[in-house]
Parts: C-alpha cells; structure tokens; sequence
C-alpha cells in the first residue's frame, strides 16, 4: 500500500489561518489594555483624542475579524467532528463541556469586538475575554500539562499580535499625522513604553512554553536533524532568533531614542522588519504542527 503524503497543505493553510485569526484577536486587546490606554492619559486636545479614537476603532476592526475568524474554524472544527460522529451539531456540542465553553468564550470575544466597534464602552472589557482563552481548559478539569501548547500560541499572539496592532493603528497614524513633531514623538514614546513589559513578559512564556512543546515532540535529541519534523524545527528556531535579535535592537538601541520623532520613525521600520520575520515564523510553523512527530 502507498505511504500518504507527509504533509497536507489543507493542514497547513488551516493552521496559518488560526494563528493568524488568534494574533489579530489577541493583539487588539493586548494594545487597547496597554498602548491605547496609556497613550489615552497623555492626550491634550481634541486632535490628539481624534486619533487615539480612530486607533481604538482600527484596533477593534482587527480584534472583530480575528474573532470571527476564529469563530469560522471553531465551527468547521466541531462540524466535522460532529459528522464524525453521526450526531447533530447542536447535540455534539452539548454533550462536550470543554466545547461549549469553547463556543461561549468565541460568541462573547465577536459580540465584544462588534460592541467595542460600535464605541460602545464595555465592548472592550468583554473582548478581553481572548485573554483567557488559553485557560478556559481549566474550567473543565483539564491537566495543567495540556496547557502547555495553548499557551505557547498565546504567548506568541500577545507579544507579536500586539506589536503589529500597535504599528498599524498607533504609531503609523500617530507618526503621520498632522500634529507637531514633539508631541507625535511623545505620544509613540508612550505606546511602546506600555508595550515593553507585556512584549518581555511574552517573550519570557514563549521561550519556555516553545522549549517544553520541543522536547514533547522530540523526545530524543538526534530527532532535531533526523526527522522532517526536526528539519522544520530548526528552521523555526533560525528565523525565531531573528525576531529576537530585532527585538533586542529594538529594546537596546531604538528604543532610547523615543522621545525624539527620528528616532520614533527608525523604532517603527524596525519593529516592520520585526514583523515579517515573525510572519515567517508563523508560516513555518503552521508547517511544523501539520508534520508528523517523531515518534509518529
């Protein structure tokens, strides 16, 4: 009998999908609860509010369709699982605890967006739902090991989500706006100063989370370059040590020169560059979880 093909494309599109869907929703609340907010208490006029208003609309229009995009998989996933098994949709769900929260956490996580969209002020609070998702598991006795994965994701989505949030709709509109030169430095010195300790704190999870998630699927060492799997994970790790290295220039070297707009302009091209890397990151990635392990 012929071996199937190692990888499916299918899978890998579908698991880009989901990370890209979990990245913009994660971001968006990780920005409004960090950079927005305190870029929000330094405002001085009604042009500076104008656009910190159009940064909370941007950054919800991204949370909403990272939700539904989400919301979409969710619902393909239980779908199929649910003919699988013969039954209706509605009644799979019921008879899986773990699901039902699954779909409860998703439908409050769009109605929020949707609400925050509207500027309807709770919209926000409820969005931050998308934080705890990682965690919902927990809610239904799951073992803490099972969490290790979720997190990993999350970890990853709060720190480059929010990065790419904050560029697009804080400090590209802020840095090209008419305002004067001093105060749009100001203003993005203030959103990437709130960004840094949740940017370190994620990178800090990540890198644990992403070792214990490696050495699960491995389980040996001679794996790393034995095995497609392995290969992968290499290239992985490569391109990962580019998105540090920009971060760490970024933290070390650009950011300092906050304060002045030349030096907010070359802090923004750098955190760009930091972003297709990651994006890279995420495209391998999705490759790497649609292989076989190891051991498989």
């Amino acid at each position: 009998m012929a071996a199937g093909p190692l990888l499916e494309f299918s899978d890998v599109w579908h698991e880009l999908a989901g990370f890209v869907a979990q990245f913009m929703a994660v971001g968006a609340a990780g920005f409004w609860l960090t950079s927005r907010r305190a870029a929000a208490g330094e405002v001085r006029d009604d042009a500076e509010r104008g656009l910190l208003a159009r940064a909370s609309i941007g950054a919800s229009t991204i949370g909403l369709a990272g939700a539904l995009g989400s919301a979409g998989l969710l619902y393909l996933n239980l779908a199929e699982r649910a003919a699988g098994k013969h039954v209706a949709l509605v009644e799979f769900v019921r008879s899986q605890p773990p699901m039902e929260i699954a779909v409860a956490f998703s439908v409050a996580a769009v109605v929020g967006f949707a609400l925050a969209r509207a500027r309807v002020g709770l919209g926000w609070w409820l969005a931050m739902i998308v934080l705890l998702s990682p965690f919902r598991a927990l809610l239904t006795g799951t073992p803490l090991q099972r969490l290790v994965n979720p997190v990993h994701r999350f970890a990853g989505a709060l720190w480059i989500g929010t990065l790419f949030v904050m560029v697009r709709t804080g400090l590209q509109p802020v840095l090209k706006s008419s305002l004067s030169e001093e105060r749009r430095a100001k203003l993005a010195k203030v959103m990437v100063d709130a960004f840094s300790p949740l940017a370190l704190g994620g990178f800090a999870v990540l890198g644990v989370m992403g070792v214990i998630t490696a050495w699960t699927n491995l389980k040996k060492l001679d794996a790393l370059w034995t095995t497609p799997f392995g290969f992968a994970l290499i290239v992985k790790l490569v391109i990962v040590a580019g998105v540090v290295a920009l971060g760490a220039i970024n933290w070390k070297k650009q950011k300092p020169k906050l304060g002045t707009f030349e030096g907010a302009q070359m802090l923004r091209r750098s955190a760009e560059l930091e972003l297709w890397f990651a994006t890279a990151v995420l495209i391998v990635t999705s490759i790497l979880v649609s292989l076989p392990g190891p051991g498989e």
